[in-house]
């Protein structure tokens, strides 16, 4: 797992993943980077709009608060921006009182190589290639869709994150022998291999810190039965049983934990989902994501990245 030298969490996100920048990402791709640029600087003042990624951002930054000895998350920003309009970033950190602090800002070029620099254990960008380069080798990176899905912030509330498990989790051994045979082959190797884990996918390390601090919190409000957790896990696979076995073997073996599981068999995503309401959620496949209802990150790994990517 990816940790600084104070061994905490960094996260790693692109200025257009946290703040809606769709009104001038246009700008630049309609007249080029220097109308882009002095765009910037003439608004610098103005704060910019919350973009996908702001709620699980805003959230994850406040387990800081739920945990001031440890302050165990840092985030920080690898912007294709300039020096000079990465201002209008750290202007508008300040603004929603983000303690975002730390980052590069590279006039264009690729940011994806910066992720070891800052020991990154996710990037979450809005940029096609950023993410596919980075997955393609071997780092945690996603691709966060656009929405207009609002937190509605609740103090009682804190984060919740949702995973999808094959091609996410763990790696797409049981989705290709779904794809290439169907669901009568997967769910027989599934069950002959019920005592096999599954490798690792390319959020496991992720979603091991994240559920370590999930466990910690489990122990602070442990005898309270009006205690709020700080931040909530689940994952919600396409999966149904007897192959939740193969699941749970899998997350036993990486040390990982989950609070709630929810096998679909098949049917749709969304109803659970909105049930939910997570900060975040993360999907190997475009058909299981619903941007407008809950904010979604692709993660285009393995047998579905030529699919879900183009």
């Amino acid at each position: 797992m990816a940790t600084d030298e104070n061994g905490k969490l960094v996260i790693a996100v692109s200025s257009r993943a946290l703040f809606n920048l769709e009104e001038e990402n246009h700008l630049f791709e309609t007249k080029g980077f220097s109308a882009y640029r002095k765009y910037q600087i003439e608004h610098i003042d103005e704060p910019m709009k919350p973009g996908v990624a702001f709620p699980f951002i805003s959230r994850l930054l406040k387990l800081n608060d739920a945990f001031p000895n440890e302050k165990p998350v840092q985030v920080v920003v690898l912007s294709r921006n300039s020096p000079e309009t990465g201002q209008r970033f750290f202007s508008s950190c300040r603004h929603y009182e983000l303690p975002i602090t730390a980052g590069a800002f590279t006039s264009g070029q690729s940011t994806f190589p910066f992720m070891k620099a800052f020991n990154a254990s996710l990037f979450l960008t809005a940029n096609h290639e950023s993410v596919q380069r980075a997955i393609s080798g071997g780092l945690p990176a996603g691709l966060v869709l656009p929405s207009s899905f609002q937190d509605i912030e609740q103090d009682d509330i804190g984060l919740r994150i949702a995973f999808d498990f094959d091609g996410v989790l763990a790696d797409d051994e049981a989705e290709r022998k779904y794809q290439a045979e169907g669901i009568q082959a997967f769910n027989r190797q599934e069950i002959a291999k019920k005592l096999e884990p599954l490798k690792a996918g390319p959020l496991t390390g992720f979603f091991s810190k994240l559920s370590h601090l999930q466990e910690l919190d489990s122990r602070r409000g442990k005898g309270d039965p009006y205690y709020q957790p700080a931040i909530r896990i689940a994952i919600v696979t396409s999966r149904g049983a007897p192959s939740e076995e193969r699941l749970i073997t899998t997350l036993k073996s990486f040390g990982m934990y989950a609070a709630e599981l929810f096998l679909m068999d098949g049917m749709k995503k969304l109803p659970v989902l909105n049930v939910l309401k997570p900060h975040i959620f993360f999907d190997d496949q475009l058909k299981h994501l619903e941007p407008e209802a809950v904010p979604s990150v692709l993660v285009p790994f393995g047998i579905n990245s030529l699919k879900t990517i183009k």
